[in-house]
C-alpha cells in the first residue's frame, strides 16, 4: 500500500511539476521541488529528502530551494532539537496566484463588456435587419461566469487569509 501511495505521489509530482513549470516559468527541478513540497503538506520535507527523492545533486537542489525561497513560494521551519530545515508551501504563494487569476478575469470582463457595448451600438443601427444583428447571449453568459468565478475565488482567498485552512 505504501509503495502504491509513493508511486502515485511521484506521478502527481511529475504532472503538477509540468503544470507549474509552464505556468510559473520555473526550471524543471524547481517545479518538481515545489510540487513535492505541496504534496508533502504541513509536515514539510527536508533538503536530504529532496536530494534522494528527486535524484538530483545537492548543489542543484540547494540552488532551486534558494530560488524558490527568494520567490517566496516556499518557507521553512525547524523543530526543537533538530537541525534540519523543513520546507513547506508559503500560503502567500496561493494568495498571489489567486490575485493573478482575479486580475486576469477582471481584464477579460472589461474586454467582453466593451465588445458587448460595441455590438449593442451596432445592433441599434440594424433595426430593420434582424439577421445582421449580433447575438449578445455569449457575452452575457461569459460575464456572468466571470462574476461567479471571481466571487468564489475571492471567498476562498478570504478563508485562506483568515486561516480557516491548514495548508
Amino acid at each position: 500500500m505504501k509503495d502504491n501511495i509513493c508511486k502515485e505521489k511521484m506521478a502527481l509530482v511529475e504532472k503538477l511539476g509540468v503544470h507549474i513549470e509552464s505556468r510559473d516559468k520555473l526550471a524543471p527541478v524547481a517545479a518538481r521541488i515545489l510540487s513535492y513540497v505541496i504534496l508533502t503538506g504541513k509536515k514539510g520535507t527536508t533538503f536530504e529528502d529532496l536530494v534522494k527523492i528527486l535524484c538530483a545533486s545537492k548543489s542543484t537542489i540547494s540552488t532551486h530551494l534558494n530560488h524558490l525561497q527568494d520567490l517566496k513560494k516556499i518557507k521553512y521551519f525547524t523543530k526543537t532539537g533538530d537541525r534540519k530545515k523543513y520546507f513547506v508551501i508559503n500560503k502567500d504563494t496561493i494568495i498571489q496566484h489567486i490575485d493573478r487569476m482575479v486580475d486576469h478575469w477582471d481584464e477579460e470582463r472589461k474586454i467582453h463588456l466593451e465588445i458587448k457595448m460595441y455590438k449593442e451600438t451596432i445592433n441599434k443601427h440594424r433595426l430593420e435587419n434582424e439577421e445582421e444583428k449580433f447575438d449578445l447571449n455569449f457575452h452575457n453568459d461569459y460575464i456572468k461566469f466571470i462574476d461567479g468565478a471571481s466571487s468564489s475565488i475571492q471567498e476562498l482567498r478570504t478563508k485562506i487569509t483568515d486561516n480557516q485552512f491548514d495548508i
